[in-house]
């Protein structure tokens, strides 16, 4: 390829990816909540035109808010897991986690939950005991306190048995700063640990398989992990804990959002020979498996060695590994170096491979 039909095709390759995604569904179909093009779709298309919040369009994992003179984090997400206990965790656990993770990438300390449940009549009370004593141990884990709640019982079939939305507050040093458009050309690319066992995990607790593997979900609490990281590298530009879609879902958010593109190093990318195998076998790929104790970090490429380093000096993070690039170009594209010398495009979802894994 000549170097101008190389820059030709580089140059409709961003201006395809730089539109407004539409949405031509009729109906909510599952692929809207697996977190591919469908979610983007009816993201931009329902909510983001309907509620206009400049907040809401950073699209981050929390709003930063200003309270005088003080500055906090709040996030929200929901939680309809099947099953609801997995090798790893519960719906419980995983509810408190996944709203202390998306404090803490915002770079803040998370503080307090509040907890609202809508319970499916007929559901065991020795279950909901477990989910609850689950939360219980996970809030004071990550030290954060259950405030208030709200629980609402629905008819049998109007529900999949339990279903938890948490909220979180958390508060932020105004020395940490932290977005997209911080991220600069020649910034290397973090993650904590291996990917895509969780999704893994839930799905070989949902029965039916062929085989069988030891894979724990790594559902756990970022905070601590992420603060190391910030004392270590101060300048660090952006963090994500890449949960529904993966790595693959969070990098596209990322290279749409700062209008840079990033390049993986598939040698690098850290996946458990349990995890490979299991994908490989049912046609997943890693990258686009949820999780739900890693953190990506991207940091300034004089802060990558400090960056890495105090990732690996944290429990979570033993196997915290640079995977990647910022470049310059495709712009709006995440691209895949593979050991072959190739290279392939990691674009978003699209359909729902791994329905209701968080």
């Amino acid at each position: 390829m000549t170097q101008e039909s190389r820059e030709a095709v580089f140059e409709r390759i961003e201006k395809f990816r730089r539109r407004k995604p539409r949405l031509h569904d009729e109906v909510i179909t599952m692929a809207h909540g697996a977190g591919g093009k469908a979610s983007e779709a009816l993201l931009d298309s329902v909510f983001l035109d309907a509620f206009d919040s400049a907040r809401l369009n950073q699209r981050d994992d929390g709003a930063v808010i200003s309270l005088g003179s003080d500055t906090v984090v709040m996030s929200t997400d929901s939680f309809v897991i099947t099953p609801w206990r997995f090798a790893g965790g519960t719906i419980g656990s995983l509810a408190v986690h996944g709203t202390v993770n998306d404090i803490a990438v915002m770079g803040a300390v998370p503080r307090w939950l509040t907890v609202a449940f809508v319970i499916e009549e007929g559901f065991a009370i020795t279950d909901l005991r477990e989910i609850v004593a689950d939360m219980a141990r996970a809030a004071a884990g990550a030290a954060v306190s259950i405030v208030s709640g709200d629980t609402k019982v629905v008819e049998r079939g109007a529900a999949d048995g339990i279903y938890i939305t948490t909220t979180g507050l958390g508060t932020l040093d105004r020395s940490v700063v932290l977005g997209a458009d911080r991220v600069r050309v020649g910034d290397k690319v973090l993650i904590s640990g291996s990917i895509g066992d969780h999704g893994m995990s839930i799905m070989l607790a949902r029965g039916g398989m062929s085989f069988q593997a030891d894979i724990q979900s790594d559902s756990a609490p970022l905070h601590e992990l992420v603060a190391q990281v910030l004392e270590a590298a101060p300048g660090t530009r952006w963090l994500r804990d890449p949960t529904r879609g993966g790595v693959a879902s969070a990098l596209n958010e990322l290279v749409v959002s700062c209008n840079l593109a990033i390049e993986l190093d598939e040698k690098s990318l850290p996946v458990t020979p349990a995890t490979a195998g299991a994908c490989e076998l049912l046609g997943l790929d890693p990258l686009y498996v949820a999780n739900e104790g890693k953190a990506i970090a991207v940091v300034a490429p004089d802060s990558a060695d400090a960056a890495l380093e105090a990732m690996r000096n944290h429990p979570l993070g033993r196997e915290a590994a640079v995977i990647g690039e910022v470049v310059d170009e495709p712009r709006g594209l995440v691209a895949l170096r593979t050991p072959f010398g190739g290279t392939r495009i990691v674009d978003l979802l699209v359909g729902d491979p791994l329905p209701r894994i968080c």
